[in-house]
């Protein structure tokens, strides 16, 4: 391997004032992450604690391995909507037992923990990363199911959420409900179809329809224990596996089912991991405010493979896109990141080649965004730019490696797509709080704009209103600007979280450990996959 050698003047004033404004954006976050964790407020959070019940975050504490990490995931679901950041309910990757587990975790204090339509989308997207890299499932539930007034927008898709338990069930993946208060009418088919089912005694109540709806359908009088109480459920209808005595209980039971799943990775073990040669805190300070700047993404690999080393894949061709391998954590990646945000075809000749050469490897793709896309322009489209695009969009749609994906910077346009980004399938794509995604930049898509409306007024023979174009051109790049935020992406959840720079190592070594439950293996030239080819 090759050591990268950092050149970051760390005491800079230019390293000074990219990392003050990071930390502005940071704060911000951090606001929008104390909403989630602050649940419905103090109100029901107090409510809830009256009735001698945990917390879903504390939950999720005692059931993982103590002082081992919890990697969440979406947790700005639903930020910019009439719903509360986190969409009731908490998801992410926890070590229970030694295994890697997808926990999904309702929140009781936000309406009762009902779903709303980011809610199922959120739990959605943890479905397929379930699937994808073979992690066990957990169903922390306490859910009054759907939020009725948005039924609309979540009957039809949420039927979804049963299928994903079954296709788990069937992939051999276990899946495993904790119950710990409600799960009506829809929600009591999360552990109707679960493969293991732990409730709670005098607490879980697991119904079809309540005292209420079974009066109004047959005039049938009966009470919650009746109905769906917990010793029914483990005594009669047998749908409760085990009885608990309490909460703490439900969750020693639940970590007991992990430990005799007899649960083995599949993927290849990890090799020593080795720190980075440069802090991690200077991430803070790479990429400029604003993005008009470029930034050598080296220097951020310098403070996240092991070891700071590189080696690089053709160093002198295609310059502006860095490829080589590296390893993370003791894991092997390729590497593919923007050196210098436009993407010519020799980039996507190298990206072509790189992807394919990561297949027969069996080696797991690691993209660092900061694009602005496809270079455009007329000796540029002659020299084929289109061909040598759609060969690395090909390339990536094809690639049956995992990928992982982390926006630093700019993503936009065709770009976004040829780096992987979420209509690409990564197994996890993370944003940094300097990231930023759209068609096009906020002043090109209103330039262009522009000059649409001033030749379609010249064709009619119309005088053009300038002052109106400037309005329109302010009014485009400030919606924009701040539709290309990371806020208002995750939000809807075209990410997988928006992280702390400093957090980078430490997310992608979970993400790659996650992935290692699976098989990695990539596509090969027996007709399932693709060759290496020159073109």
């Amino acid at each position: 391997m090759t050591a990268l050698t950092s050149a970051m003047d760390t005491a800079s004033a230019e390293f000074a004032a990219n990392r003050e404004a990071m930390l502005a954006k940071l704060a911000e976050l951090d606001a929008e992450h104390a909403k989630a964790v602050a649940g419905g407020g103090p109100k029901y959070v107090d409510r809830h604690r009256d009735r001698g019940k945990l917390l879903v975050r504390e939950r999720i504490e005692l059931l993982i391995d103590e002082d081992s990490p919890f990697l969440e995931l979406s947790p700005l679901a639903g930020w910019g909507s009439d719903f509360q950041v986190g969409a009731s309910v908490v998801t992410g990757i926890g070590v229970v037992e030694g295994v890697e587990c997808l926990l999904i975790g309702h929140d009781p204090t936000v309406r009762g923990g009902s779903s709303n339509p980011w809610t199922v989308r959120k739990i959605f997207r943890a479905a397929d990363i379930a699937l994808q890299n073979r992690l066990p499932v957990i169903n922390l539930v306490e859910s009054g199911g759907a939020d009725l007034p948005t039924q609309k927008e979540i009957f039809i898709p949420g039927g979804r959420l049963f299928r994903d338990l079954t296709r788990l069930s069937a992939a051999g993946i276990p899946t495993i409900s904790l119950v710990f208060g409600n799960s009506t009418a829809g929600g009591a088919y999360v552990p109707g179809m679960s493969d293991y089912v732990v409730m709670i005694e005098r607490q879980s109540k697991v119904f079809l329809g309540g005292p209420p709806l079974v009066k109004m359908a047959t005039g049938e009088e009966s009470d919650d224990e009746a109905l769906g109480g917990a010793e029914m459920h483990a005594r009669v209808s047998g749908l409760a596996d085990y009885l608990a005595r309490d909460e703490p209980d439900a969750i020693r039971i639940g970590r007991s089912i992990v430990r005799r799943l007899n649960w083995r990775k599949l993927g290849p073990e990890p090799g020593p991991a080795v720190p980075p040669r440069y802090d991690c805190d200077d991430l803070l300070g790479v990429v400029p405010d604003g993005l008009k700047v470029p930034f050598d993404p080296r220097e951020v690999l310098a403070r996240v493979v092991d070891g700071s080393e590189l080696d690089e894949f053709k160093p002198a061709y295609g310059t502006s896109l860095v490829t080589g391998w590296a390893r993370v954590h003791g894991y092997p990646v390729g590497v593919l990141a923007n050196a210098r945000g436009v993407l010519f075809s020799e980039e996507s000749q190298k990206a072509t080649q790189f992807i394919q050469l990561a297949n027969q490897s069996d080696t797991p793709l690691l993209f660092l965004h900061n694009t602005t896309g496809y270079m455009v322009g007329k000796d540029y489209e002659q020299g084929g730019i289109i061909k040598h695009g759609a060969m690395m969009i090909n390339a990536v749609s094809n690639s049956k490696v995992p990928h992982i994906s982390l926006l630093i910077g700019a993503s936009y346009g065709a770009g976004h797509y040829g780096m992987c980004g979420r209509a690409y399938d990564p197994r996890f794509l993370f944003a940094w709080p300097s990231a930023k995604s759209a068609v096009m930049g906020p002043q090109q898509l209103a330039g262009v704009l522009s000059i649409v409306a001033r030749a379609a007024a010249q064709s009619r023979r119309q005088v053009y209103d300038e002052d109106g174009d400037a309005a329109m051109r302010e009014a485009v790049e400030a919606q924009i600007e701040a539709e290309s935020l990371p806020l208002f992406l995750s939000g809807r959840l075209y990410d997988d979280g928006v992280i702390d720079p400093r957090d980078t190592r430490t997310v992608l070594g979970l993400c790659l450990s996650a992935i290692h439950n699976n098989v990695v293996e990539g596509a090969r030239f027996d007709g399932s996959g693709f060759g290496v080819f020159r073109m």
